[in-house]
């Protein structure tokens, strides 16, 4: 394969140094963006021929969600091999093909890294099985023995994060450890030779031309010395901040400090981005101290609710917990894990305005495939159709992170919606066809160009992107305010229009502005200052 470095991009954002402190970077959820081949499940080849929209769209680079092989029992991050695709995605060359054409569109490329789990398939873990108890290969996994009678009881009480005991027994008598799917064994982080892997790992994908790792449960690496019991009988979540024995343990950071080293081998601001669920933005911040990872997603502000007071305290505490790192703050409204914000807000109005308060902070800003189109959460999925593991686990997580990986709409009046031409793995609804990427294109009151008109201002204005601080201003109560040099953003949480003195020229608005000194309910608006 071709090493492509990313200083032979064209001269956009995304090539200037210290990219990612202001990018906005697009997740692709490669089996629900574009089918090429009417299979009904999307492929590195559909996500090749769609690079143009997302150029024109204006993000500056492109996260990609797992393309490995695996056996498909979480969707992917269940990885059997994390140097080859999964056939149902294409091959190496389509993976290649995909970095090639996003270099010459001037888009970076970032992908899905899963180091805390693999697959149950994975050749260490089928041989581990197959050498018994005192094998070296279960030393790469936590395999412990049972308690109670005859080792009959799992090793201590943590339970999966998608429901019952986190252990399962193999035909030996042992137990091994998986936080999530029984499908997905924990490597133990301790073992060097799983520490040497995955930096020959991050060098195979740097050597294809991929400017960084998106990095799957980055918190969960490391567990507590013994594995001591949690002692309490409270459902775990993934999406939440407990202070737990298997998460955001202190020794995660001699991993990512190491990391840093092989991504500062190569030329081109290559990055890591940390899933890291933490108590605190404080914890979180460690995760980016200078010589460990570049950003971690803002988990804090996608779980603030639509309040003015909520939303205030959540952009604060994040600039003030990234600042004494020299960090920069991420932002995200939606992802593939939670119910879509369209849908979390009640409107789309709400969305919209969420849209443009997130753009115009300092940091750098993720969309999750299909919120340019105002896509709502489907939540009518039969039962018959799911594939989210949790869903079938009593006493997991709600199991419903289907309705937010519903395949795109593109174009057409029908489903697949353009998506492919063999219908897709999950349905679209029967009232997408307005929602399409065909149908809104052109259309000023669309929120595809709400998204587009916004991207576009926010890479023109110095005052945008990049920074660490907002200049609160004045408003009325449930509105937010803000300046950044001589720009201006207010935001008006409530449902009711309020009036306020126009602090400047209207740029960009989520809804109508018909009268300057009106801030319409559930709208947001840009103002030259």
């Amino acid at each position: 394969m071709t090493q492509h470095l990313a200083d032979a991009l064209p001269a956009t954002t995304a090539t200037r140094p210290g990219w990612w402190r202001e990018a906005v970077i697009y997740q692709v959820y490669p089996r629900s963006f574009a089918d090429s081949n009417g299979d009904g499940m999307g492929d590195l080849e559909g996500i090749r021929s769609r690079l143009p929209y997302l150029m024109e769209l204006g993000v500056d680079a492109v996260w990609l969600s797992p393309f490995y092989a695996s056996p498909q029992a979480d969707a992917g991050y269940d990885v059997a091999d994390y140097r080859a695709i999964d056939p149902m995605f294409g091959t190496l060359h389509d993976a290649d093909a995909v970095v090639r054409e996003a270099h010459a569109l001037g888009l970076r490329i970032i992908v899905d890294l899963v180091p805390n789990h693999c697959s149950d398939q994975h050749e260490w873990f089928k041989q581990a099985l197959r050498e018994g108890p005192g094998s070296p290969l279960r030393e790469r996994f936590h395999f412990r023995p049972g308690r109670g009678p005859g080792g009959s009881l799992p090793p201590n009480d943590w339970e999966s994060i998608f429901g019952g005991p986190a252990w399962t027994r193999v035909a030996d008598g042992q137990w091994y450890l998986h936080l999530f799917a029984p499908e997905q064994p924990d490597f133990n982080w301790e073992h060097p030779a799983v520490q040497d892997e995955f930096r020959s790992i991050l060098r195979f994908w740097l050597d294809l031309g991929t400017d960084g790792f998106r990095i799957d449960v980055a918190h969960g690496l490391v567990k507590a010395p013994g594995l001591p019991d949690l002692g309490r009988d409270e459902q775990l979540k993934l999406l939440g901040n407990q202070v737990l024995p298997f998460f955001d343990q202190d020794g995660v950071h001699e991993i990512y400090r190491s990391w840093r080293k092989v991504l500062d081998e190569y030329a081109g601001d290559r990055i890591g981005v940390a899933e890291a669920w933490t108590p605190s933005a404080e914890r979180t911040a460690m995760y980016l101290r200078p010589d460990e990872l570049h950003q971690a997603f803002n988990f804090h502000y996608l779980n603030t609710g639509w309040d003015a007071v909520a939303l205030r305290g959540a952009i604060d505490d994040s600039l003030d917990a990234m600042r004494p790192v020299g960090a920069p703050t991420t932002w995200v409204l939606s992802n593939h894990d939670v119910v879509r914000h369209r849908t979390r807000f009640g409107s789309l109005a709400r969305a919209r305005a969420a849209a443009l308060l997130m753009l115009a902070l300092p940091g750098s800003a993720y969309v999750y495939q299909g919120e340019e189109l105002g896509l709502p959460e489907v939540v009518d999925l039969p039962d018959s159709v799911r594939q989210d593991p949790s869903f079938f686990k009593e006493n997991g997580q709600d199991g419903l992170r289907d309705g937010c990986r519903v395949p795109i709409p593109w174009s057409g009046t029908e489903a697949p919606y353009g998506f492919g031409d063999g219908g897709s793995w999950l349905p679209q609804p029967a009232d997408w066809a307005g929602l399409s990427v065909e149908a809104q294109t052109g259309d000023p009151s669309s929120t595809l160009e709400l998204y587009r008109a916004a991207l576009r201002i926010r890479r023109e204005r110095a005052e945008l992107g990049a920074g660490d601080a907002v200049q609160w201003l004045d408003a009325p109560t449930g509105v937010l305010a803000f300046r950044r040099g001589g720009f201006v953003c207010t935001v008006n949480t409530t449902g009711e229009a309020v009036r306020m003195t126009p602090p400047g020229t209207v740029l960009l608005a989520s809804g109508d502005v018909a009268d300057p000194g009106v801030l319409e309910a559930d709208t947001a608006v840009w103002w030259q200052g």
